[in-house]
């Protein structure tokens, strides 16, 4: 994830049961290339641009992925993620996943919106 500005759409990446197929079909499709990353006995892909940009990423639904809806997920970054979160819940929102995962110093979550859907709540480290 990049420094970004509260309010911007700093990541995103898709959890699937098939990341391996589905990682083939962007690298088809959107002419990306896959770079693993070590999971552990699994890889997860960090998706890159032709330049070399890493633009995404395609995961298994496994491990801390587990129970993740297989959609696209946008990573939105908030200055504050506890006053997010309380915001959220206030304005008829849902934390689906919590307490916040922690990212490489960063904090997140994953929210379900008013209307079901969902993003994530992105805290810079």
């Amino acid at each position: 994830m990049s420094d970004s500005k509260a309010g911007t759409i700093s990541w995103m990446d898709l959890t699937v049961p098939n990341a391996d197929e589905v990682r083939d079909f962007y690298q088809a499709v959107a002419g990306w290339k896959a770079e693993g990353c070590d999971m552990g006995d699994y890889q997860d892909y960090s998706m890159m641009r032709g330049d070399g940009q890493c633009v995404a990423g395609i995961c298994h639904a496994r491990g801390p992925n587990a129970g993740l809806p297989a959609q696209w997920l946008l990573y939105i970054t908030v200055d504050d993620l506890d006053a997010a979160m309380k915001t959220c819940r206030e304005n008829g929102g849902e934390i689906l996943r919590e307490p916040p995962e922690d990212a490489e110093g960063a904090r997140f979550c994953v929210i379900k919106d008013p209307a079901g859907a969902v993003a994530a709540l992105y805290q810079e480290g």
